[in-house]
């Protein structure tokens, strides 16, 4: 609607200028016709501009229709300048070569005053709507208007002064209207480079000016992003994009490493709204930890460890852990896995060279990751005295393990001829998990040696203020 309005009022105003452009015989008048007239095209253009860039992505173009609005907002810039030189030669043959006689007429000055008004009001409503829905070509068209305020106001102070010679005899105020018209050419000349900057700067996807490193300064900062390694930003139409690379430390998971992603595209939405692209490099942190790196290698082979320790034994370095495979591998291949895990873990830098030269020692127990959901045995069930008896017995020694506070929620079953035992344990919620793991460790092996017909205990401890 802003646009067709754009349109109605050109064709007012290039009406107006064409009648007084012919009655007078002024330059300057002609100049702002021809000014106008080209204003009447770009208005075209823009509302053509503006329907089409306001079409959604397709297969064909798949950042959108913006851009349309940049090349129309150029394409006025063209039209202007070849007007400003046309305007520059007709004024200089008037002054040097060629006298043109003028009628101006107090009349067709306050005309031009309203055509100045009318001009006024639509650059205003143009650069209003430009703003409220960021557009190029509508912005183009208010800043067309705008340099039409100060270009007529410049005709009217021309005929004026052609006016006041030819009633006073000042016969060189007669160079007035030609000399607006220059004037008139240097502001569209003026106006027209600064807009055809920016919109060729869009058509080649220029950054706006500091906006890049903002987004580099913000992302960086960001939990979880080590660097911000490469921003890039383009603009069609209204709409932004940008691509951004991070670096991630390369032990985070799939899940941890997303949800780093998703905090990337608040955080520049924050600064811009855009259609934000996150490509994640996996690196290594400053001083990464052993383990860490032990856990990359065992995570990129796709395999699974816990129980990971490590110490010096004779001066040389013990590394020992549990790897997980699947439950239908024979030993031959689950070895073969255990080998290569262990021969890359050996040639890490610290690993592969200790100071005392010594080579180092990597032991693996394999273990079969579970992956089968068994059933209790329906003729045994959960086994309620021996869960009583367990739940009695662990109750019993919290003078031997200060730790202790309590037992709790006991389950005993039958689960394919073995029988298998849960409990809580409330502990001191202070204490470090490392004296927990112990202590748990060793009420499981009491539990087992009290009652040697279970097969494995398992005992999940919990702060005494959270059962």
């Amino acid at each position: 609607m802003a646009a067709l309005g754009s349109i109605g009022s050109a064709l007012v105003l290039v009406g107006l200028k064409v009648f007084l452009a012919v009655a007078t015989g002024s330059l300057g008048i002609l100049s702002e016709a021809l000014h106008s007239g080209l204003d009447l095209v770009a208005a075209i253009l823009t509302w053509f501009s503006v329907r089409v860039s306001d079409r959604p992505a397709d297969s064909g173009h798949t950042y959108g229709h913006g851009k349309i609005e940049s090349f129309s907002a150029f394409v006025e810039t063209g039209l202007l300048l070849v007007t400003s030189i046309y305007i520059i030669v007709e004024a200089f043959v008037r002054l040097l070569y060629r006298h043109v006689h003028l009628q101006p007429n107090p009349l067709f000055m306050v005309i031009l005053g309203l055509a100045m008004g009318i001009d006024i009001v639509r650059s205003r409503a143009l650069a209003r709507v430009s703003r409220e829905y960021p557009s190029e070509a509508l912005e183009a068209d208010a800043l067309h208007f705008s340099t039409d305020v100060w270009s007529t106001f410049v005709v009217i102070l021309g005929m004026g002064a052609v006016w006041i010679g030819q009633r006073t005899g000042i016969t060189w105020l007669q160079n007035a209207d030609p000399i607006a018209a220059l004037v008139v050419a240097a502001i569209v000349i003026w106006i027209g480079s600064r807009l055809g900057k920016r919109t060729l700067d869009a058509l080649l996807d220029a950054a706006p000016a500091g906006l890049q490193q903002r987004v580099a300064t913000a992302v960086t900062n960001l939990d979880g992003v080590l660097k911000a390694e490469r921003v890039r930003v383009r603009r069609a139409g209204n709409q932004h994009f940008v691509d951004v690379t991070i670096s991630v430390p390369r032990s985070a998971s799939f899940e941890q490493v997303h949800a780093i992603s998703d905090a990337v595209e608040h955080r520049v939405a924050e600064i811009i709204p855009a259609d934000v692209m996150v490509h994640m490099e996996p690196r290594a942190v400053a001083g990464e930890h052993l383990f860490d790196r032990i856990r990359v290698i065992a995570a990129r082979r796709g395999l699974s460890i816990h129980e990971l320790s490590a110490h010096h034994l004779d001066g040389r370095l013990f590394i020992e852990m549990h790897l997980e495979v699947p439950e239908q591998l024979s030993l031959r291949d689950a070895h073969r896995h255990a080998s290569e895990l262990e021969e890359e873990i050996r040639r890490l830098p610290d690993v592969s060279a200790p100071a005392s030269g010594a080579a180092p020692i990597v032991n693996i127990h394999i273990e079969p990751l579970g992956t089968h959901i068994a059933s209790v045995d329906g003729h045994r069930g959960e086994m309620r005295g021996l869960g009583r008896a367990i739940e009695v017995y662990i109750n019993s020694l919290p003078r031997e393990f200060h730790e202790l506070v309590d037992c709790h929620e006991v389950h005993v079953r039958q689960v394919e001829h073995k029988i298998l035992a849960s409990c809580h344990c409330a502990m001191d919620g202070s204490l470090p998990i490392t004296q927990i793991h112990d202590v748990t460790a060793a009420l499981e092996d009491r539990v087992k040696e009290k009652f040697p017909q279970i097969a494995r205990v398992t005992i999940h401890p919990e702060p005494v203020e959270e059962r």
